[in-house]
């Protein structure tokens, strides 16, 4: 059984630290946690009945885990990841991957040279209701997939957030917080990607916040706020996704997926449950799906505990480094086509990941 120590005890830990001791508690061991902030590593550590770190480097250095969690701000992911695989640990990063396709590439090297295993979240495409999708179209309900959507638009996260600045600066934007769970959903309906094209700007300068405790502080805005991208699947099908901090209300739908013989409405890829609709091309009006009966609950961690497994028995692993490369390369890529004005071809490969 594989040992996980968690770096990072944050806003998401609380899921994680619930699930990996809850229900994924008879498949992975939960054995230390660490965090800057001594007293939430020291409550964690007292809550669950593991082990506390006093820094990052002493728990990855310890031989009391095999893989890091690592559930750091973004702009930490890749520091921590290195020194994690550097240690010849596995490790498991929240999303997305890495700031820049740079930083992931140096990580893929020193992991093949080390021998051991990058995942990444999200593993929310893993839950019931993507996987139902999953199964509907493998087994032709829809026909051929042609196109799909997607989109995610809110007005930000400083109006719910108790430190939202993060969001705002280089890594953050809706694109690279969000997107990631509406892509890797794209790619494990679809498959990869080979190219995209797409506009991305800022929609405002600065940012008020009006949740606590730091209400009424201002941001200053560094990222894109409003992305508008297209996607070439390697199926043949064109994707369009848009992400946003920019819009109050909408009525757009979370994901959907049209075939020559009818359409799927996705659930909400940050969730792992339902609901499911189809509406093939005959039919007056859309029906529920019963969903498979797996995961349907937040079972965050799930990821994590697949890729555990996976390393005892020999198999690649569902939420895999190479696909969490790939999401962000394509998140690059729409920006960048949007700076350049051109199409941008992908250089990252992945598979379509195995279903459950």
């Amino acid at each position: 059984m594989q040992r996980i120590g968690i770096a990072g005890i944050g806003n998401i830990s609380t899921i994680y630290l619930d699930n990996l001791t809850g229900m994924f508690g008879k498949r992975v061991q939960l054995t230390a946690v660490t965090d800057v902030i001594r007293e939430r590593a020291e409550k964690a550590a007292a809550d669950y009945g593991v082990k506390m770190f006093d820094s990052v480097d002493a728990m990855i250095n310890s031989s009391d885990i095999d893989i890091t969690l690592n559930l750091t701000q973004p702009q930490y992911h890749f520091d921590v990841a290195f020194t994690s695989v550097q240690a010849g640990k596995h490790v498991y990063n929240e999303k997305p991957l890495c700031s820049t396709r740079e930083e992931a590439r140096q990580l893929f090297n020193l992991a093949a040279e080390k021998g051991v295993r990058i995942g990444a979240a999200p593993d929310t495409f893993l839950g019931a209701g993507i996987q139902t999708c999953i199964k509907l179209i493998d087994d032709g309900w829809i026909g051929k997939p042609v196109a799909a959507t997607a989109f995610m638009a809110c007005h930000g996260h400083e109006h719910w957030h108790p430190a939202p600045e993060f969001y705002y600066k280089n890594g953050g934007g809706p694109m690279f917080d969000m997107g990631p769970y509406y892509l890797t959903a794209l790619v494990s309906l679809l498959g990869p990607v080979t190219r995209v094209c797409g506009s991305a700007k800022m929609g405002q300068k600065t940012r008020t916040i009006t949740s606590k405790p730091l209400n009424g502080a201002v941001i200053d805005v560094e990222v894109h706020t409003h992305i508008a991208g297209v996607l070439d699947f390697s199926c043949g099908a064109v994707g369009t996704i848009i992400t946003s901090f920019d819009v109050y209300s909408h009525t757009l739908p979370f994901i959907e997926i049209y075939g020559t013989e009818g359409t799927i409405r996705v659930p909400d890829p940050n969730s792992f449950g339902g609901p499911v609709f189809v509406k093939r091309f005959y039919a007056a009006e859309w029906s529920a799906i019963p969903l498979l009966k797996e995961h349907a609950e937040n079972s965050r961690g799930l990821g994590i505990t697949d890729m555990a497994e996976a390393i005892e028995e020999g198999r690649q692993h569902r939420a895999s480094g190479e696909l969490a490369f790939h999401v962000l390369d394509i998140m690059h890529g729409i920006h960048d086509a949007s700076a350049s004005g051109k199409y941008y071809k992908l250089k990252s490969k992945c598979k379509r990941p195995a279903a459950l």
